[in-house]
């Protein structure tokens, strides 16, 4: 296994920690999962703060309604592998962000 792709997966991994993370966090503060759906309407001020928390959880939220999705309709497994595939792929772009980000603070804490 080459270091490129060992590199891959523990970003990927690292994505999908973060995201599991965040929608725990989520949960535990508002006692309620975190979802697609928590913008309401839209208009207020804090629809802004959500995007970006929306973007590093998306992951878990993606992954998770297909879990309970594949319980409740049994034998779709078409989209369940486009659905985890989707999830992968964003996985590793937020999970590149973060090593990115943590990589540029490192000087800070040295």
């Amino acid at each position: 296994m080459s270091a490129e792709s060992v590199t891959s997966i523990l970003v990927l991994l690292i994505g999908f920690a973060v995201a599991g993370a965040l929608a725990s966090g989520y949960q535990l503060l508002t006692a309620r999962p975190a979802s697609f759906n928590i913008f309401g309407d839209g208009t207020r001020p804090a629809a802004v703060a959500q995007v970006p928390f929306l973007v590093f959880a998306a992951p878990f939220i993606i992954m998770r309604n297909t879990l309970m999705g594949c319980r409740i309709e049994r034998g779709n497994f078409v989209p369940a592998m486009i659905a985890t595939v989707l999830a992968g792929f964003w996985s590793l772009m937020s999970g590149t962000v973060v090593v990115m980000a943590l990589q540029a603070l490192r000087p800070l804490f040295l």
